[in-house]
């Protein structure tokens, strides 16, 4: 424990979050943490927005960081090793105590090894676990030995990372611990939506290549279902990342121009009010299994990266988290060749027309959702309780 004039100095904990999701994660944890340690500590990192709005100001611009694909990932690697080096001399200039690397796989593990090695003192934990049960599991090895400690947000991570020898705190999915139902019916009134009029949303994902990959599949599905229903409703919320992408996309698309685009802010409202979606594969099905909302799921790969996934590294029979977490399909998802129109809107008309589809998956998203909780305090607090907890014992 360090001590400047005589007492001791407060703990520094260096935040390192990749992509939007990650610097949300991280902001989430500032103010428990700040309780958890008495106010004795304080803050530095990389990061985004949601950091910098609780007074980190990041010396790395957050877009440089987050790459999706193996394609991507090789081009960028020069950009990012530069980086991973420049975070870790930060940290280490900073003498940082906790340096929590929050999601971000590749780049969090590069700047953990480069702070190992400038800054053996320190304690590196790591927040959110590679998906190795998905693909990949001789990373649960790689991450044992780059890190003091895994907070996972799954309860069907732990045992792939204790078997490596690393200690691992499930502290539960911080969508469903912060999860509040929102107001579906006002939202319907102020756009004007019938009382019994159906509402589909739309949900293109958060980043620009998800946005052009999807992009033609599901506009065409929606099209597709809107010509048998033509009273159908489409609601679609657009992530901050894409809504500019998104916007100028329909001023040349008649399909998207069918669609009311809503803020994110619109979210969970949209959720209470929808009765159906039709979702690209990421953390917003978590969210919208909260919400009770029955879905289909799509999402496309670049080719050489589907190619090497299946060929090599995929070895889960599912992608949805509510679908992992029950061990069973309750929601339909369709992956590559099979994101296609026809059969997207097959499988969305099947919800659309049948409430007893609808109702059976709503029931099954209850009994995944359950599953997937801790049952506890938030998935924040659990994090603050969990840090400081190590960094109780190394002080012993």
């Amino acid at each position: 424990m360090r001590k400047e004039n005589g007492q001791c100095a407060p703990v520094r904990i260096f935040l390192v979050a990749g992509e939007a999701s990650g610097d949300q994660l991280a902001a989430d944890i500032i103010e428990p943490l700040r309780e958890k340690f008495g106010g004795n500590v304080e803050f530095a990192g990389i990061g985004g927005p949601a950091m910098a709005a609780r007074g980190i100001d990041s010396p790395i611009h957050m877009s440089k960081l987050s790459v999706l694909g193996f394609i991507e990932g090789l081009l960028a690697w020069r950009r990012i090793v530069k980086l991973a080096q420049h975070t870790a001399r930060y940290a280490n200039d900073w003498n940082s105590d906790i340096i929590v690397l929050v999601d971000s796989w590749g780049f969090t593990l590069r700047v953990a090894r480069a702070i190992r090695a400038m800054h053996p003192e320190a304690i590196l934990v790591k927040y959110v676990a590679p998906q190795v049960w998905a693909s990949r599991p001789e990373r649960a090895k790689t991450l044992a030995q780059a890190m003091d400690h895994l907070l996972t947000i799954h309860s069907f991570d732990a045992s792939y990372f204790e078997k490596e020898g690393l200690d691992v705190t499930f502290v539960g999915n911080p969508v469903l611990s912060k999860w509040v139902k929102g107001d579906g019916i006002c939202l319907r009134k102020s756009l004007g939506i019938a009382e019994e009029a159906k509402v589909l949303l739309v949900l293109f994902g958060s980043r620009s290549s998800e946005f052009l990959r999807l992009h033609e599949s599901f506009a065409g599905a929606v099209r597709a279902l809107r010509q048998r229903h033509p009273d159908l409703v489409v609601l679609c919320p657009l992530s901050r990342a894409i809504a500019t992408q998104v916007r100028a996309a329909a001023a040349d698309d008649p399909r998207l121009q069918d669609m009311v685009f809503l803020d994110e802010e619109k979210n969970t409202d949209a959720f209470d009010a929808a009765d159906l979606a039709l979702a690209c594969s990421g953390t917003v099905t978590t969210e919208l299994a909260a919400a009770g909302v029955p879905m289909v799921v799509g999402y496309r790969f670049g080719a050489f990266s589907w190619w090497l996934l299946k060929t090599f590294f995929l070895k889960t029979r599912f992608v949805s988290l509510v679908n992992v977490a029950s061990e069973k399909m309750i929601v339909p998802e369709f992956l590559q060749n099979d994101c296609r129109v026809d059969v997207l809107c097959a499988a969305l008309e099947n919800l659309l027309v049948s409430s007893e589809e609808r109702e059976a998956q709503t029931s099954a998203l209850a009994s995944a959702v359950q599953k997937m909780g801790t049952g506890g305090p938030p998935t924040s607090q659990r994090v603050a309780l969990a840090i400081h907890s190590l960094w109780q014992n190394s002080a012993r």
